[in-house]
């Protein structure tokens, strides 16, 4: 029996614009140090390999090296204040749930795959109203690995009940494609996101500028049935 096609999302800068709340809980934890705030572009350039290094890049571009002792507390910190936050001003990118909805009546798995914790992927879903929409919620921590480890993707389309065959990754950063390539799956980028590389360097299989466009560049991609 053919496997259902799978559609594996990235969260912050692809499905959600998340940068508003990402940018707001940092500085909130460098004003803790009694550092200065990060600007949102260079916050939205920090996004794509989760809150701890995020933390760690704000950090040395104010001069500071932190050791992990520490980077473990702030990191702690946080998760608890991001957790109280995590939906004021995050919201789907336009068009992101209407195309959500169009790959499900299609029979089409959905997942994320994201580096975000698995607890805040699933808070903010949950709380925008969109996590039922998934098979599989698989953050940084679900799996022991994380983007670009391929092992991440693999594992939340296995999850899904999907196969590798017959999936294909939509994200916004160098990260998203990095991990597609490695795992064997085609991938579609977002000019939308964060990405600090032009997108259309990534090489990714195909670029779209708004959701509404997502099924048509990705259904050509799938593997035979």
């Amino acid at each position: 029996m053919t496997a259902a096609p799978t559609l594996v999302l990235d969260l912050d800068g692809t499905l959600v614009d998340t940068a508003g709340d990402l940018t707001a809980t940092l500085n909130d934890v460098l004003a803790s140090e009694g550092l200065g705030p990060v600007a949102a572009d260079e916050a939205r350039a920090m996004v794509g390999h989760g809150a701890r290094v995020m933390i760690s890049n704000a950090l040395l571009a104010s001069g500071v090296t932190a050791e992990p002792e520490r980077l473990d507390n702030l990191m702690a910190e946080f998760i608890d204040i991001y957790a109280g936050r995590i939906a004021e001003t995050s919201r789907p990118f336009p068009g992101a749930v209407a195309a959500l909805g169009r790959f499900a009546s299609d029979g089409w798995r959905l997942a994320v795959c994201t580096n975000k914790l698995e607890r805040h992927s699933r808070l903010l879903l949950s709380a925008l109203g969109i996590a039922d929409r998934f098979a599989v919620i698989a953050g940084q921590d679900t799996y022991g690995v994380r983007k670009p480890d391929p092992r991440h993707l693999e594992e939340t389309i296995r999850a899904a009940g999907g196969d590798h065959r017959r999936a294909v990754m939509v994200g916004d950063s160098e990260v998203d494609v990095q991990t597609a390539r490695a795992a064997g799956i085609p991938v579609v980028a977002v000019s939308f996101g964060y990405s600090q590389v032009p997108v259309a360097d990534l090489a990714a299989d195909r670029v779209i500028g708004h959701f509404d466009e997502l099924y048509g560049a990705a259904t050509p991609l799938l593997g035979p049935d």
